[in-house]
């Protein structure tokens, strides 16, 4: 019998692919990113679940503008950008808001953002979600770029991460198409894309100049002040200022996010002076802040025969509201080191009677500030001082809680009231004053820091974010909220001016149970009415290491018009028609 040849035909072999998913999840690895904030959906639902196998957390939310809030806070917390990941369009724009706050208050941040096919965006030719992101980004953040190929993602993830860290930290926008994210290339390919950056964030010494002739302006002064901003937190310098401070003896004052680089309740802390160092400091240096409106500007109360020395790491910062007589343009770390050196060889000429007099303005202010705590103790209904009398020294026991804080006089209050001891444990609505930042930067710096975080919340406030107090309970994170419920904007007797009956337009809701919204997702839930009720129930909540909602039920009367800044809002009609 004749024997029969049988050969075996082998499959032919392709080449391992990847996809422009994969290449951008990479590249954030590449750039040590291992946290992403977002919320999903056509088209990047699936690059969510490549970064989550690659290692990176995605922590998903109810909505963009709150996971952005949360990228902006990783970031200033971190020193890392905070990463947004959005659907096209709308979840765009719900997340540039964040991104653009991010910018104005200097946090470095990255929004990522699937986009819709070019080509019918720029025809107009009415494509799926079809705006043109790139174009609405560009004037409100730092920087912004639009990837079309998978082969220019990490490219264009390390000039993202560069420019939202590099010189004055901000927000970044990068517009990642469609087909990039679908497009397909050989593994072996896109590995050669891949590289290790070299010096993501160099040092920017000042000139010796500059230094130089800011300490022999320092050294002169009879009544110096140093002011600190946020930009000196994010800076990490709290120890080269402690130094600075210990040889000068110089007094500080903080601004509301910086407080804590140093502690608000030391010998030199100059916290309950700020009229006082505005009116009569002749030298003051401003380190990591601005003269903006939070400073009046530079004007105001300011004396015109007050002399600035700026730290800030941006010259067209400088002379911006008040001609600067000492820049020191550097990133804050070299500067004060340099400045340091400088007055280690320098003989100081402070007015003797400069610091005792602060000390005792502290002091008297301080008494006063106890009194109206002490007489508010037992107020029925509570107002925000009872409530604050109760939660300060729970707080100050316990200094590595970061304290969230956002409102009217939620925020006016609480920022006077609670003493900080250190750096970066405050984070409040910041430089636009943002109402609606809570939620998110909750998330962001219980993620970011694994610490214990109290939000201080508005009932107005906690309404712009209050779903996503979901996402701190689907995530188990340390965070307790507690919302002061006054029944309005500003407070709960706002009166209409017309004859239909609706609401007027600042009141809220008096009887409103937000512990009721605590309970649907599952945290441990307190509604309170006493300063005893508030006491245990905010003992335990923080002891608990979980989410956690405490309801504060206040008087409707419990506030003022826009807490300090009431000159902003003009009067009422019938106020000014006479």
């Amino acid at each position: 019998m004749a024997q029969t040849n049988t050969t075996t035909t082998q499959a032919p072999s392709y080449p391992a692919q990847v996809t422009g998913m994969d290449i951008l999840v990479r590249a954030l690895r590449m750039v040590d990113i291992d946290t992403m904030y977002g919320l999903v959906g056509i088209p990047v639902t699936e690059l969510a679940y490549l970064a989550q196998g690659r290692g990176i957390r995605f922590i998903s939310f109810r909505h963009e503008q709150q996971a952005g809030m949360a990228a902006a806070t990783h970031g200033y917390l971190t020193g890392k950008p905070g990463v947004l990941l959005t659907v096209s369009s709308l979840g765009f724009m719900n997340g540039l808001t964040a991104t653009a706050n991010a910018t104005v208050n200097c946090y470095p941040m990255i929004q990522i953002s699937g986009s819709s096919v070019r080509e019918p965006i720029d025809l107009e030719q009415g494509t799926y979600e079809g705006l043109d992101q790139l174009n609405i980004a560009k004037p409100l953040v730092k920087a912004a770029y639009r990837v079309n190929k998978p082969e220019d993602i990490p490219t264009a993830v390390v000039r993202a991460y560069r420019a939202a860290i590099s010189g004055r930290p901000g927000g970044v926008y990068l517009d990642v198409t469609t087909p990039c994210l679908g497009a397909i290339m050989d593994a072996d390919e896109a590995d050669k894309l891949f590289y290790q950056p070299v010096d993501l964030c160099p040092a920017m010494p000042p000139a010796q100049a500059a230094v130089d002739r800011a300490v022999e302006m320092l050294a002169a002064a009879k009544k110096p002040a140093i002011l600190i901003g946020k930009g000196a937190a994010y800076a990490k310098v709290e120890n080269q200022l402690k130094t600075l401070v210990e040889k000068t003896g110089i007094p500080y004052y903080p601004m509301s996010m910086a407080k804590g680089v140093l502690p608000d309740n030391a010998p030199l802390s100059a916290l309950s002076c700020r009229s006082t160092i505005m009116e009569q400091a002749d030298v003051v240096v401003l380190v990591g802040a601005r003269l903006n409106w939070l400073l009046s500007r530079g004007h105001g109360k300011w004396s015109e025969s007050t002399k600035f020395i700026q730290l800030d790491i941006d010259p067209e910062e400088i002379d911006c509201n008040r001609p600067i007589a000492a820049p020191v343009v550097g990133d804050l770390a070299s500067s004060l080191d340099a400045i340091i050196a400088g007055v280690e060889k320098t003989k100081m000429s402070m007015d003797p009677t400069w610091v005792p007099a602060l000390q005792k303005e502290t002091a008297e202010k301080n008494a006063k500030f106890k009194e109206r705590l002490t007489a508010n103790a037992s107020a029925m209904p509570m107002d925000h001082w009872t409530a604050l009398g109760v939660i300060k020294p729970i707080m100050e026991a316990n200094p590595d809680i970061i304290l969230v804080n956002e409102g009217a006089n939620t925020l006016d209050d609480t920022r006077d009231c609670i003493d900080m001891s250190q750096p970066r444990h405050r984070i409040d609505c910041a430089t636009w004053a943002i109402m609606g930042m809570g939620m998110g930067s909750a998330v962001g710096a219980a993620v970011a820091s694994g610490q214990r975080v109290v939000a201080i919340e508005g009932d107005s406030a906690f309404g712009f974010s209050g779903m996503d107090f979901s996402t701190i309970c689907r995530f188990k994170l340390p965070v307790t909220v507690v919302i002061f419920n006054n029944g309005g904007i500003y407070n709960g007797v706002g009166e209409n001016m017309g004859t239909n009956g609706d609401p007027a337009p600042t009141t809220l809701d008096i009887h409103a149970r937000y512990d009721k919204l605590g309970d649907a997702f599952g945290a441990t839930t307190y509604y309170v009415q006493t300063p005893e009720e508030l006491q245990k129930a905010f003992t335990e909540a923080i002891a608990l290491k979980a989410p956690a909602l405490i309801d504060v039920q206040l008087g409707a009367d419990s506030g003022k018009e826009s807490g300090h800044i009431g000159y902003l809002n003009p009067a009422p009609l019938e106020k000014i028609i006479v």
